[in-house]
């Protein structure tokens, strides 16, 4: 059965493992407190492009180094950078956990050359770009900073061009002084794991990381004024667009929260992309190709979005639609038969997901940076099941019953007429 151990060091760094010696694999994490909303207005967009400077080399290793031994351990290696987070993992075969624990733990302390910094300046501006073109076009970033302010949460996790066009190595190597600290990291790691060998191992090459102090302070933001390069506009103009695109948001509850469970279970009933009551109302009927909702949560609030993509003419019709739904679950609540059927798939699937160790790093790292707290896998299972048909209706009526806020992404002349039909 799997075990959960933990250690702290002296620096306050913090190691945890969930050990199973009947894995085949194990993978090893860095969780980081380095998001977006820990960025003030200069620093935007400053934690992700990190993120891509973390794999630029080391005083040990070039560039080339990083890649060719991460491709020499035959295992998954990525890194990502969210609102409150960033995280570098890999999973690899048990033989090689001192090799991958010094590659990771090394990658911790990168250069930050100036010539590969300039390089990949240019790579996130085509990567903002690239997103931009896409739809449905920055509307989840433009939901996000018009719900939460351009700030904090709701700060872009990319940047714009704006604020990357005007970063710099220095305010880079600042930040990470700052950021990188001890404290605010946690080391993970899942699967058949040598936890004693991975403690002796990072104490041993982390011991100058407690000394990581910042040069200078960063002024607080203007809250008057909006970032370079921020629009709080609730209508995007894509003159290319064929379809129309509807994000609502809302209040959610936390990851903090143990509501959390219940308004998992909901979205499951309300917005699941398979057989939930939007899937048959607006989905199997072909009025929308895409609708859906679902609780993001965050470590002291959550959201609540929901999403529909469908033929601009149908758009009033199909936000219609799915207020209906709303409606009637908030009034007649849920069945017990399609509760059951929620916790029976919503189950099934973390099952399924905690069978690779690398899915269940995500969690224990995550719940043990944000909240200092491990949940083994039956623990969490457990509280699903625990959903009752009063929890789901409290939770629906807490976060559904107040309207949404509404980002419409659509041609030009589709977001003026949708404008005017909602006022």
């Amino acid at each position: 059965m799997p075990e959960f151990k933990k250690a702290t060091l002296k620096s306050g760094l913090r190691i945890v493992a969930e050990t199973d010696p009947r894995s085949y694999s194990m993978s090893l994490g860095y969780f980081v407190r380095a998001g977006a909303r820990n960025e003030r207005d200069p620093q935007s967009g400053l934690s992700h492009f990190l993120e891509h400077m973390m794999f630029k080399g080391t005083k040990r290793r070039s560039a080339e180094d990083v890649n060719r031994e991460l491709d020499e351990l035959g295992g998954q290696s990525n890194a990502y950078t969210s609102e409150e987070q960033t995280v570098y993992y890999a999973t690899v075969l048990p033989k090689f956990q001192d090799r991958i624990v010094d590659l990771l733990t090394d990658m911790m302390s990168p250069v930050l050359d100036e010539g590969e910094f300039e390089t990949e300046r240019q790579v996130i501006l085509e990567e903002i770009a690239k997103y931009e073109d896409q739809p449905p076009f920055g509307g989840f970033e433009r939901a996000m900073e018009v719900f939460f302010s351009p700030r904090g949460l709701g700060r872009r996790v990319l940047g714009t061009p704006e604020s990357i066009e005007a970063m710099t190595a220095a305010r880079m190597r600042d930040y990470f002084l700052q950021r990188y600290r001890p404290e605010n990291i946690v080391v993970a790691a899942s699967g058949n794991v040598d936890f004693d060998s991975l403690v002796s191992e990072i104490e041993q090459r982390t011991g100058d990381w407690a000394s990581r102090l910042p040069v200078s302070d960063v002024p607080d933001d203007d809250l008057n004024t909006l970032p370079e390069g921020i629009q709080l506009d609730t209508r995007l103009a894509t003159p290319d667009a064929s379809q129309a695109y509807a994000i609502m948001i809302g209040d959610g509850p936390s990851s903090a929260s143990p509501d959390r469970y219940a308004a998992r279970l909901l979205a499951s009933v309300l917005g699941d992309e398979g057989g939930s009551r939007m899937f048959w109302d607006l989905i199997d009927t072909g009025r929308a190709e895409i609708a859906t909702c679902w609780p993001q949560e965050f470590s002291d609030c959550g959201s609540w979005f929901t999403y529909l993509v469908c033929a601009p003419e149908d758009l009033q019709s199909n936000k219609k639609f799915i207020q209906d739904i709303v409606t009637k679950l908030l009034e007649d609540g849920v069945g017990e038969a399609e509760l059951r059927q929620a916790i029976n798939k919503t189950t099934a699937g973390y099952i399924m997901q905690s069978e690779r160790p690398s899915n269940r790093l995500f969690s224990i790292g995550s719940r043990t940076l944000m909240h200092d707290e491990y949940m083994s896998l039956d623990a969490t299972l457990d509280r699903i099941k625990a959903v009752d048909e009063n929890a789901i209706s409290r939770v629906a009526k807490e976060f559904l019953s107040a309207p949404a806020m509404e980002i419409i992404a659509s041609a030009a002349s589709d977001a003026e007429d949708t404008s005017a039909a909602s006022n």
